[in-house]
């Protein structure tokens, strides 16, 4: 026998956004992380063809290489990381988990501290650059070359992705705060209801077997 279940609620439209922006921000880190990687090599050719003309000697200019490639593994790493982290909330958030909502809220503040200080630093170094002592000149030079071996549209590039991420994340943010995505976070799931019972008839005791005739005399 089959019993009506209740419709699911229908996901309200600011749900559905945040957990497409999150989709979104996925591959884009992913596709960083690749590209990451990819323009690596080229520039650190580039570095060092610029660094043989400097006064720096071959341990300074392998340590900045050294430096150059751990910065580049390291972010490439990151975003590596926060791909699946970022689909996972999407996903969480599909699926009406109010716990998800909360981790996406905490996510969302920290990415959107970490553009902030991206954005701070990418502005800081073309501001002020960095000066050292008389007697550091030649990694003065070395710390030079490294904005100008990178590919023009590298910096740029960089620069934007941590714009929108912190927009992409401030979005994400609000979009879980609105009513309509707390009305559906504050939803109960509904109780399915038991099949009717039935009282079963009370126990009758069996009857005594007829007893058998007398025997004539």
């Amino acid at each position: 026998m089959s019993y009506p279940e209740s419709a699911p609620a229908r996901r309200p439209a600011a749900v559905v956004s945040a957990a497409t922006v999150l989709l979104v921000m996925a591959v884009v880190a992913l596709a960083y992380a690749v590209v990451d990687l990819v323009v690596l090599g080229g520039t650190v050719d580039a570095f060092r063809s610029a660094a043989r003309d400097t006064s720096a000697s071959p341990e300074q200019i392998n340590d900045v290489v050294t430096l150059l490639r751990a910065s580049a593994v390291l972010s490439a790493v990151v975003a590596a990381l926060s791909a699946p982290l970022l689909a996972g909330l999407a996903l969480g958030l599909l699926a009406g988990r109010n716990g998800v909502r909360v981790a996406t809220w905490v996510v969302s503040g920290l990415g959107l501290f970490g553009g902030c200080c991206s954005v701070a630093v990418v502005v800081g170094e073309r501001a002020a650059p960095l000066q050292l002592g008389s007697g550091e000149q030649s990694l003065a030079e070395l710390l030079g070359l490294i904005g100008d071996a990178y590919p023009s549209w590298w910096i740029p590039l960089n620069a934007g992705l941590s714009v929108a991420q912190g927009l992409g994340y401030l979005v994400v943010a609000t979009l879980l705060a609105l009513p309509a995505a707390n009305s559906w976070f504050a939803r109960r799931p509904p109780t399915p209801t038991a099949p009717p019972s039935f009282t079963p008839a009370p126990h009758q005791p069996l009857s005594a077997p007829p007893a058998p005739p007398y025997p004539p005399r």
